[in-house]
């Protein structure tokens, strides 16, 4: 039961707003900050999360690249964002999605009519998740928990998974 996403954010008080939005996360940054920036902090090849795998319809050994990103409003990390770009879906119409650099990915995404996005579903990472402590590493303090966000992107078969944990400064 721990590790199960949520279908609704329950109990996500100020944060619900963010996790709820269905269209671009990044336009609605842009909109929010005059500064809006993204900082790409890794980009690497490995194999992905056994559960991004699965959801992926990965096989075992297949690596992909995930790609880390902060998304800054106001001077500050506001969003921390975790991708998972499997190597057979950076080919065709997404074959620069591996060359972005500090481009956003959703601007990408949301520019297309043809890219299809599964519904969020959501989770409360506590202090053991793996996601709360890549995103910790920008962080300022302790926070018990951080609201997380996920889905995948499809256009022509090829399937990518965006995960976008919801910093403090945000609210």
């Amino acid at each position: 039961m721990r590790h199960r996403w949520l279908k609704q954010p329950l109990s996500s008080g100020q944060y619900h707003g963010w996790l709820i939005e269905k269209g671009s996360l990044t336009a609605r940054l842009q909109q929010k900050y005059a500064d809006f920036y993204v900082e790409a902090v890794s980009v690497r090849y490995q194999k992905p999360a056994f559960e991004e795998a699965v959801l992926l319809h990965m096989a075992t050994n297949d690596s992909a690249q995930i790609r880390e990103v902060l998304l800054y409003g106001n001077g500050r990390p506001v969003v921390y964002a975790h991708s998972v770009l499997p190597r057979k879906s950076l080919h065709g119409e997404w074959r620069g999605l591996g060359r972005l650099g500090n481009k956003p990915l959703g601007a990408v995404l949301f520019a297309s009519p043809e890219v299809k996005r599964t519904p969020l579903s959501y989770k409360k990472l506590t202090v053991n998740h793996t996601l709360y402590q890549q995103a910790m590493r920008y962080v300022a303090g302790q926070p018990q928990y951080l609201w997380a966000r996920r889905s995948i992107f499809s256009l022509n078969c090829a399937n990518i998974m965006v995960v976008e944990v919801f910093l403090p400064d945000l609210i």
